[in-house]
């Protein structure tokens, strides 16, 4: 069992023990021990296997046989027997906005909700308006939320469906049946959240491939099953679908099931205007079929430059190609550096020496510190006392490496009133400032919109870190006149963030072509809080590719000297 689906079962198992009620220092050993499990530096079944688990501090003798038996046999008898004794339909209540265990617990207590059906009929009602803790304004924000829920039902963050995807993709190939096999449908096109995963392959016994991919361990139900096409839903909810086709056919069904619909529809009037039918299994001139091997093939016969599957959205690219205008697309090898990194300094699980050494292995030449500012309390900011501290130890790392530079670096909170949270004579001493709202998210779009406005104009600011402040299938952006915001950032030349986190990619890539049509440069970060975390700008780079950036938009594409040569002119 991987280490991650490991962290998840201890992170339900808290969950489950806040819901009935138990010790609140029983839940907390569960939490804390899915947080050492994830920032483990050596293998966790290798530790299982040589019987060391306990020697780690903060798993006791208990936990030990917990997490012996789960890694070992994949099944954890006393999490099953937790997970029965709560309605199922509590776990899902907890996926509402603003609806934390102690909150669900009153409401299966007192109203006997066990499903959000039931707690959007008793919000309707009223019904929650005499509870302890509740009142008018938290009902009309759970009925919010409950709405919130019901609009994305059935998506899935990109990273954990592409993980899955993955996997399948991995499964099919090593049963030796298939000659070709890609990953499809939104996932290729990297958006953000997605609904499902499709796999094209192709086969000489397609018969078998089906057995072996519904055979796949990771599979719940079989939804239906055939020669061509099988429907699957995998344990982690997500709907799958693997269609096989004969070989010739692959370039077609792989363009055609990367979609988007209304890409699809752009290249069938296209097609049709030159007289060639397009559809799945091919383009026809006069009923003939015209051969491509590839999917570039079939842009070259459309009299098209290749559109990368990023782009396939209908938002231009089809005249761009005809122009020969698709960008040369910016890809991860691309990085010479990152920013945005928290470190057990503020709230990160990684000391800065890990966080230095995992980047100088991942092939970086840089790195800046940003842990947050005094005001983030709730994130252990950094007062002035502790920067000096962090200083010094940067300063001892930058000494001890040659090849590598380390650079001082803070995420500074935004302050309502658009300020940022240190004075001018602590923020000049930084390399780099990240400037980022976190809390007063319910302010006016007008004050919001002049709050980010103000720190752009500050003279020490130097990016602004996750623009909307949205967190994906879980909170809205806050309100803001994002266009005015933008011009802000072009006037003063300031760097907007793609933050990689996979909850929140956040500038929305559907900005990001506006944005550097405008000039705008921008900083791919992965947001990081554990060495684990550096690796996620993968999904930053897959949105930065949707907003059509190449390398030269992005300024951690440049080497150290130009960047600091960049941040000093700002």
């Amino acid at each position: 069992m991987d280490k991650k689906t490991v962290v998840d079962i201890l992170n339900e198992i808290g969950l489950l023990l806040e819901l009935k009620g138990e010790n609140p220092f029983k839940s907390r050993a569960y939490y804390n021990a899915a947080r050492i499990i994830e920032v483990l530096d050596e293998d966790l079944e290798t530790l299982v296997k040589e019987g060391r688990l306990k020697d780690v501090k903060g798993i006791g003798d208990a936990l030990s046989k917990k997490l012996t038996e789960l890694v070992t046999t994949g099944k954890l008898q006393y999490y099953e027997e937790l997970k029965q004794s709560i309605p199922p339909g509590l776990m899902d209540m907890l996926k509402i906005p603003g609806l934390g265990p102690k909150k669900v617990k009153v409401l299966y207590d007192k109203l006997g909700i066990t499903t959000v059906g039931e707690l959007e009929y008793a919000c309707i009602e009223n019904r929650l308006l005499s509870l302890p803790g509740f009142g008018e304004k938290t009902q009309k924000k759970i009925l919010e939320g409950i709405q919130f829920v019901k609009q994305f039902s059935g998506y899935h963050l990109y990273s954990e469906a592409c993980q899955e995807a993955v996997k399948l993709k991995e499964h099919l190939e090593r049963t030796g049946l298939v000659i070709r096999c890609e990953i499809a449908g939104s996932l290729r096109r990297k958006k953000e959240i997605v609904k499902d995963i499709d796999i094209i392959a192709t086969s000489h016994t397609p018969r078998e491939l089906m057995d072996s991919f519904v055979n796949f361990q990771d599979i719940k139900d079989v939804v239906a099953k055939g020669d061509t096409k099988t429907s699957v839903i995998l344990k982690s909810g997500i709907n799958a679908d693997l269609r096989v086709v004969r070989d010739e056919e692959f370039p077609y069904a792989l363009h055609h099931f990367t979609g988007s619909k209304e890409h699809n529809t752009a290249m069938r009037h296209r097609a049709k205007a030159m007289g060639i039918k397009m559809n799945e299994y091919g383009l026809f001139k006069d009923d003939v079929l015209i051969e491509c091997a590839s999917e570039e093939e079939i842009f070259e016969k459309l009299n098209l430059q290749y559109i990368p599957p990023e782009l396939r959205e209908n938002a231009g690219e089809i005249e761009a190609a005809e122009r020969g205008e698709i960008p040369v697309l910016v890809e991860e090898k691309d990085l010479k550096g990152i920013f945005h990194v928290h470190t057990t300094y503020s709230d990160g699980r990684s000391s800065l020496a890990n966080i230095v050494d995992r980047a100088r292995e991942l092939g970086y030449s840089y790195i800046a510190i940003t842990d947050h500012s005094k005001s983030a309390s709730y994130a252990n900011g950094l007062d002035e006392e502790r920067l000096l501290e962090q200083w010094e130890e940067i300063e001892d790392l930058n000494r001890k490496y040659s090849d590598f530079t380390i650079l001082k670096g803070i995420e500074v909170d935004i302050l309502p009133d658009g300020s940022l949270d240190y004075s001018d004579d602590v923020l000049g001493k930084f390399d780099l400032v990240i400037a980022s709202i976190h809390f007063h998210f319910k302010m006016s779009r007008q004050e919001m919109t002049r709050r980010l406005i103000r720190a752009i104009e500050n003279k020490h600011t130097h990016i602004i870190g996750h623009l909307t402040g949205r967190l994906l299938l879980s909170r809205d952006g806050y309100d803001i006149d994002i266009y005015q915001v933008i011009e802000a950032a072009r006037e003063y030349g300031k760097v907007l963030e793609i933050n990689s986190s996979p909850y929140r990619l956040d500038l929305d890539w559907r900005y990001i072509k506006y944005a550097r049509d405008r000039g705008v440069k921008f900083a791919i970060c992965p947001d990081a809080h554990s060495t684990d975390g550096l690796e996620d700008v993968k999904y930053g780079v897959g949105i930065a590719r949707k907003g059509w950036l190449e390398a030269k938009d992005i300024i951690n594409t440049y080497d150290i000297q130009q960047l600091l040569h960049f941040l000093r002119r700002m």
